[in-house]
């Protein structure tokens, strides 16, 4: 029997057996509401539902391709194309059919995926990105914070005079000229500061924590910003900013890699291509929304933008339309570089090309990381190269104009970020569904409870 990665089949817990149990017997279950109510009408019903699907996936790039008219009839589609499907279903009388096993298959995915991330928590794979450990109270610590950050979540959560009272020193960001964050946190440095902290977005995080780093000092992360990607996958409470000062008091320092653009840090990722040119759009500040809408139909249909040229370890990508350096990757259920990274210790950089130019490639993705017009590979060193001598990209979402070609590193370990002890952490991530060791968990329950029985038969014959 094969053995996976979570363990043998026999080192399953009860509960994990049990688990296993339930997703096959729902997954039987809903294949057989499928098959025995709809019988031959089974097959109508899901070639339908994958016709939708593939129409609906096509609809969207069309929506972000086309303007006018044509983004009109697109959303039309988008939205009719599903309604259409539940009308169809109802008309034949098979609406409770598809709603009854579409939930029993809920179930079996959601009881499968409980069993396999047991596996997961028992391969000794930590609940944090990366391990923790003890490291004493900073001395001198100083906080660099921007009031702006967030709509003045600074002001609002109170951060500075929270700070203060917790015996650190705070320097607010002049923002009514151009601040020169690094050149703050290199004076805290010479003014004896043994950690350096930042309330605001990503990328004022990453320009201070290449600081840090270079200091060989420990970093702070207080989730002041919008987005706080970074502050996501170090488990933070991005809800209330000021629980991240407990770390000044109370606190545990994790080694987390630090990547790196043509010199320039960066924590999360690296976006070339598209959205690279979007951010650089003077109204993007104003209206993001409608940034996109106007300029992604010509950047996405090749009108526009440069076309990049991926190399890495094992990867050439020529012609990519949009790409997404990440400094680790990405979870598997993540293609769009919105989700949490599982490792942000694994020493690679997440590397995601993307190469549709129709509607049936774009309908393609609906098979995630498989699908054509998607290259998802982890790499040490990324180079992206255009025709043009520069290209625009967003680091942390920050603009930037970087000398083609433009190379992307990692520096595994480089960067001490001290986190409070108590926080909500990084929840394991969702493990691949995999039947196949479903199927073992479930079968040596009954093979173990068989050969129980069968010794105590035999025991009790000897003893006669």
């Amino acid at each position: 029997m094969s053995v996976s990665p979570g363990g043998s089949a026999s080192s399953a817990t009860r509960a994990q057996r049990w688990l296993a149990r339930v997703a096959l017997a729902a997954a039987a279950a809903a294949a057989a509401v499928l098959v025995g109510f709809a019988r031959i009408a089974s097959v109508l019903l899901v070639g339908v539902a994958l016709v939708a699907l593939a129409v609906t996936a096509a609809g969207i790039w069309w929506l972000l391709t086309t303007r006018g008219v044509r983004r009109l009839l697109s959303l039309l589609l988008v939205v009719a194309v599903p309604v259409a499907v539940m009308v169809l279903y109802a008309w034949v009388g098979l609406i409770w059919v598809v709603l009854v096993s579409s939930a029993l298959w809920a179930l079996a995915v959601s009881t499968g995926r409980a069993a396999l991330a047991r596996d997961t928590r028992r391969a000794g794979i930590p609940r944090s990105a990366a391990a923790e450990h003890e490291a004493p109270a900073p001395e001198h610590p100083v906080i660099i914070m921007n009031p702006h950050a967030g709509g003045g979540k600074v002001a609002k959560y109170n951060l500075a005079e929270r700070a203060e009272e917790l015996g650190a020193d705070v320097v607010m960001m002049d923002v009514s000229g151009k601040a020169d964050v690094v050149e703050l946190a290199r004076a805290a440095v010479r003014r004896g500061a043994d950690l350096l902290g930042v309330a605001g977005g990503d990328g004022t995080q990453a320009l201070v924590a290449g600081v840090a780093a270079g200091y060989g000092l420990p970093f702070m992360v207080i989730a002041a910003g919008t987005r706080n990607h970074f502050a996501l996958d170090l488990g933070l409470d991005r809800d209330d900013p000021s629980t991240c000062l407990n770390a000044l008091t109370d606190g545990v320092e994790l080694r987390v890699d630090l990547g790196f653009v043509g010199g320039r840090p960066f924590v999360n990722n690296v976006s070339f291509g598209a959205y690279g040119a979007v951010v650089h759009s003077p109204a993007y500040r104003g209206d993001k929304v409608q940034t996109l809408l106007d300029m992604l139909p010509d950047l996405l249909a090749g009108h526009a933008g440069p076309y990049l040229a991926v190399r890495a370890e094992g990867l050439t990508l020529d012609g990519a339309r949009a790409v997404l350096v990440s400094n680790n990757p990405y979870g598997t259920g993540d293609i769009a570089g919105l989700g949490r990274r599982v490792r942000l210790d694994s020493g690679v950089l997440g590397i995601l090309g993307v190469t549709v130019e129709n509607a049936a490639q774009a309908a393609g993705l609906l098979r995630g990381r498989h699908g054509d017009g998607l290259e998802v590979r982890t790499a040490a060193e990324v180079v992206v190269d255009a025709a043009e001598p520069s290209i625009q990209i967003a680091v942390d979402g920050e603009a930037l104009s970087l000398s083609t070609p433009v190379r992307c590193v990692v520096r595994p370990g480089a960067l001490r970020v001290r986190v409070p002890r108590a926080r909500p952490g990084v929840p394991v991530a969702k493990p691949p569904m995999d039947w196949r060791r479903l199927r073992e968990m479930a079968l040596t329950m009954a093979r173990t409870a068989g050969t129980g029985r069968s010794s105590g038969r035999s025991s009790g014959r000897s003893s006669g």
